[in-house]
C-alpha cells in the first residue's frame, strides 16, 4: 500500500543526484501529498456531475458515491469550500485506497489511466514543492515575495502541481515556490504581430525580442534564442516579475491543471482594446478596482512563441499599502479575523458585482485578484490582472450607454449563465471560498458581506441557487470535449441552493 508510484520513485532517484539534502524531506512530505491529491479528488467524486456516478448519500459517519456499476466509495463528509487534506484514505467496495492515482485507476472509467498518471505526478511535485519550500525569516516586501509563498498550487484541483515535461532539476530552477530566479530567454523576431507600446528593451534595431521561458526554448521551439532578462517567477509560473516592475506573459506549452499555456494570437490581438476597454469600465467602481494595463504584446503567428508585458499590480499601491494577491492569503502571517473577511468579502462582492451588472464578468481566482491592504493590514481595494478571459456583454454595457469595444470571439456573450458562472465560480467557489477554507466561514462572511449590497438579478441568482464551479476533474477525464465544463455546489447562504444539482 506504501510502494512509491513510477513519479516518486523517479523523483527520489533525481533528488538523489541533483539535490540530495531535498531527498530525505520529500520523503517525509509525500504521505501529506497524497493526502492532499487525493482529497481534491474526494471533492470531485462527491460534488461534479461524472456520468458514472449514479448517487450519493451523506451519513452520520461520511459520504456515500454510488457507482453506476453497483460498486460503492466511501469517505468523508466533503466540503466543497475545504483546503485541508482531510480524505487520507477512500475506500472503493471495502478496499481502502491512500493514493489517488491507484483509486482513479481501479474505478476503470474511461480516459481514467491518463488521468492517473498525472495524479502521481501531482503527488510527486507537491511533495517536492513542499520539501524545498524555503523558511520564511522576514515578511514579504515584494509582490514576487508574496506570490512564491502559494507551495501547494490550485486548492482544489486534483492536478494542483501537475509538472508534465518537467524534470526535478527543472521544477526546482523554474518552480516559484523554490525562490530561483529565472534567466529568460530572448527570440529576435523579425515578421512579428504587436499591439500597444512593446518596450524598448525589448527590441533589437528593428527586430522584436520576444522573452521566452527557458523551458519553452529547451523543449518546444527551433527558434534560436540568447540571453534575456532575469526576473521572479510568479505563482503562474509562466508569469515573471521583471526587475524593473513590469510582468512578462510568456508561452509555455506544457498543460499546468487543466490548460496548455500557450499564448493563443487571438489574445495578443484583443489585448490593446481589452485593457483600455478594461481600464475605462474599472473606473466606474469608485476607486475600489484597478486593472493592470497590458503595456505590449507580440507574437510571431504561434502560439508557441508569444509574450505579453503589463504593469505590475504594486504600481496601485500607495504609501505603505501591499498588494498581495489572494491566493497567498492563506500563507501570510497577517491577522485575518472574522470581521477582516467579511470586510474583504464585502468588498470583493461589491466590485465584482457591480462590474457584472455594467457588462463585465471577470475571472476573479485567488490568482488573478489581488487584494491591497492598509499599513494595518485592513482590505481596502482590489486589483484584478491578466483579461485574457474575462467576459463581455454588450446588451448589459448598452443598458448603462457605455460603448462595447470592438471585439468579437470567446470574449463576447450576452449568455447570463455565462457571464454569471465565470465571476460565480471564480470569486465565490474559488478566492472567497479557498480564503474561507470552509462552508461555515464562507456561509458568515456572505450573509454579513450582502446585507447592505443592491439587490440586483445577479445577487439574487447568486444568493439562491447553487453555485457554479467549474467540474475541474470531469474536464480532464473529457479531452475530447473542448470548453469549461461545470458542476453545482451547495450554496453556502441559501438552504434552496444547498442541494445542488449537475448541469
Amino acid at each position: 500500500m506504501h510502494r512509491p508510484s513510477r513519479p516518486e520513485a523517479e523523483f527520489a532517484a533525481e533528488l538523489d543526484a541533483v539535490r540530495p539534502d531535498l531527498s530525505e524531506p520529500y520523503a517525509a512530505a509525500l504521505p501529506g501529498a497524497r493526502a492532499a491529491v487525493l482529497s481534491r479528488l474526494w471533492r470531485a467524486l462527491a460534488h461534479e456531475p461524472l456520468p458514472w456516478v449514479e448517487g450519493r448519500e451523506e451519513g452520520r459517519d461520511g459520504l456515500r458515491v454510488r457507482l453506476a456499476d453497483g460498486r460503492r466509495l466511501e469517505g468523508p463528509s466533503a466540503d466543497p469550500y475545504a483546503t485541508t487534506a482531510y480524505a487520507a484514505e477512500v475506500r472503493l467496495d471495502g478496499r481502502p485506497y491512500d493514493r489517488p492515482e491507484r483509486l482513479m485507476t481501479d474505478l476503470g472509467v474511461r480516459h481514467g489511466p491518463a488521468f492517473a498518471a498525472e495524479l502521481a505526478g501531482s503527488a510527486a511535485s507537491l511533495a517536492l514543492s513542499r520539501a524545498g519550500r524555503r523558511v520564511q525569516e522576514r515578511p514579504a516586501e515584494t509582490g514576487w515575495e508574496w506570490e512564491q509563498r502559494v507551495v501547494d498550487g490550485h486548492p482544489y484541483h486534483p492536478n494542483c502541481r501537475s509538472r508534465p515535461g518537467f524534470s526535478v532539476a527543472e521544477q526546482l530552477a523554474y518552480g516559484p515556490e523554490h525562490g530561483q530566479p529565472v534567466e529568460l530567454r530572448s527570440a529576435a523576431v523579425d515578421d512579428c504581430l504587436v499591439t500597444g507600446a512593446w518596450p524598448d528593451f525589448l527590441r533589437d534595431g528593428g527586430r522584436v525580442l520576444i522573452p521566452v521561458h527557458p523551458w519553452q526554448a529547451d523543449h518546444v521551439l527551433d527558434t534560436p534564442s540568447h540571453k534575456g532578462p532575469t526576473a521572479h517567477p510568479l505563482m503562474s509560473l509562466r508569469t515573471l516579475a521583471l526587475p524593473d516592475g513590469p510582468h512578462v506573459k510568456t508561452a509555455l506549452s506544457a498543460r499546468l491543471t487543466s490548460s496548455v499555456r500557450d499564448i493563443s494570437v487571438y489574445s495578443i490581438t484583443t489585448s490593446e482594446a481589452v485593457s483600455a476597454f478594461m481600464a475605462s469600465v474599472a473606473a466606474r467602481t469608485d476607486g475600489l478596482l484597478d486593472v493592470t494595463r497590458t503595456l505590449g504584446a507580440a507574437t510571431a503567428g504561434s502560439p508557441d512563441l508569444a509574450a505579453v508585458v503589463r504593469e505590475a499590480p504594486e504600481t496601485y499601491a500607495r504609501g505603505g499599502e501591499r498588494v498581495v494577491p489572494v491566493a497567498a492569503l492563506a500563507t501570510t502571517e497577517l491577522p485575518r479575523s472574522a470581521r477582516w473577511f467579511a470586510r474583504f468579502t464585502r468588498l470583493a462582492l461589491t466590485a465584482c458585482l457591480r462590474l457584472l451588472d455594467l457588462g463585465v464578468a471577470l475571472e476573479a481566482h485567488g490568482q488573478n485578484l489581488l487584494v491591497v491592504l492598509s499599513p494595518a493590514g485592513d482590505p481596502v481595494r482590489l486589483v484584478y490582472r491578466d483579461l485574457a478571459d474575462i467576459r463581455v456583454s454588450p446588451a448589459r454595457l448598452a443598458r448603462h450607454g457605455i460603448p462595447a469595444p470592438q471585439l468579437s470571439g470567446r470574449i463576447v456573450t450576452d449568455d447570463e449563465t455565462a457571464l454569471r458562472r465565470k465571476l460565480f465560480g471564480s470569486l465565490v467557489g474559488g478566492s472567497l471560498g479557498a480564503t474561507a477554507g470552509s462552508a461555515a466561514v464562507l456561509r458568515e462572511a456572505l450573509a454579513d458581506a450582502v446585507r447592505d449590497l443592491p439587490r440586483t438579478p445577479d445577487l439574487v441568482a447568486l444568493l439562491e441557487e447553487p453555485l457554479p464551479t467549474k467540474a475541474l476533474t470531469l474536464m480532464r477525464l473529457s479531452p475530447e470535449t473542448p470548453g469549461d465544463l461545470w458542476a453545482r455546489l451547495p450554496n453556502p447562504v441559501s438552504e434552496e441552493g444547498a442541494e445542488g444539482r449537475s448541469f
